[in-house]
């Protein structure tokens, strides 16, 4: 089966702020080169991020360079208000973008946090359905699948999908496969990455770290074999090396979760910083930038290695560096 393998910006995340000449044309010259054929790009705040810049020249910059070397886009932001929605929906049309991939910054109760969600998107769905842009929702340290599944189901409109992610269920303490199999029908986009758990004694609090993927502990076969088996033909690939995040305030483990063992385990230390790293401040831009991009190269190749083992087959496959 032919799969379209594509990649996050946030897999370069130190590049894009310590080396000044990493910019989105930078990202994905190299993506190309490492054979990827389309990336996801974050546009997470008000300078619309690894853009670099809210002007219209950087958009049309960055599309004609895409179109030119026949890759996809798709953009990111968060936020769901409805007047944010618009903006940003104008802007993955003039980008050329796919999909917009959004969560959730409403707070209060899980109950009034899906509703609200939900209220917001439904006044963007038809905006979505003109320009020619999917919204997708994010399992985004917030929501459980079936909690996920549910805000989509009520919107109910063909423009609005689920952006499955690999690892964020950890963050409510949801068995990964079982917050798949409550989005299955919903999923148009997915982030494959990879974690582990640390334990409260090492991090303050229970927490989830990012390492190289294939040097977690997520069921990444599993996770993958059902999405293609499922229709999925485009896998977007993020490396989260340094990355780290404390389990939601309130949630407990749902059924068939159990710290510290399968895909919950602790990694013991010490702590190898070419595989994890819970606070950088302490380390070099240079180092940074050095061990990010380490992290990048053994993930790519662990992630074109895990789509041959699952039948995928692309022009990934046949690129080496």
């Amino acid at each position: 089966m032919n799969v379209q393998a594509t990649i996050h910006s946030f897999s370069l995340l130190h590049h894009f702020a310590q080396k000044t000449d990493f910019d989105a044309i930078a990202f994905a010259d190299l993506a190309r080169r490492l054979g990827f054929q389309g990336i996801s790009l974050s546009l997470n705040d008000a300078n619309y991020r690894h853009l670099g810049g809210r002007d219209v020249k950087l958009m049309e910059r960055l599309r004609n360079y895409l179109a030119a070397h026949d890759m996809s886009l798709e953009i990111d932001t968060s936020d769901t208000t409805p007047a944010h929605m618009s903006e940003m929906l104008k802007v993955a049309h003039q980008m050329g973008a796919s999909s917009l991939r959004t969560y959730t910054w409403h707070g209060g109760s899980i109950t009034n946090m899906m509703q609200a969600t939900a209220h917001d998107l439904a006044q963007v769905v038809e905006e979505a359905q003109d320009l020619g842009v999917v919204i997708v929702l994010e399992n985004h340290e917030d929501f459980t699948g079936p909690e996920l599944a549910q805000i989509v189901e009520q919107v109910d409109h063909s423009n609005m999908k689920i952006l499955y992610d690999y690892g964020n269920s950890q963050m409510v303490l949801e068995d990964p496969e079982e917050a798949l199999k409550a989005v299955l029908p919903h999923v148009y986009s997915v982030h494959v990455k990879d974690h582990v758990m640390i334990h409260p004694d090492h991090a303050g609090q229970l927490t989830v770290a990012g390492v190289p993927l294939g040097e977690g502990f997520l069921p990444l076969n599993a996770l993958t074999d059902t999405l293609l088996k499922q229709g999925l033909r485009r896998i977007t690939f993020e490396n989260v090396w340094a990355y780290s995040a404390p389990i939601r305030d309130g949630r407990q483990p749902l059924g068939g979760v159990v710290l510290g063992e399968g895909t919950f385990a602790y990694l013991k230390p010490p702590f190898d910083p070419s595989r994890v790293v819970l606070d950088h401040t302490n380390i070099s831009p240079e180092t940074l930038v050095a061990l990010e991009y380490d992290a990048l190269i053994k993930g790519r190749r662990a992630f074109f290695d895990m789509l041959l083992a699952c039948g995928a087959t692309g022009d990934w496959a046949s690129v080496s560096l």
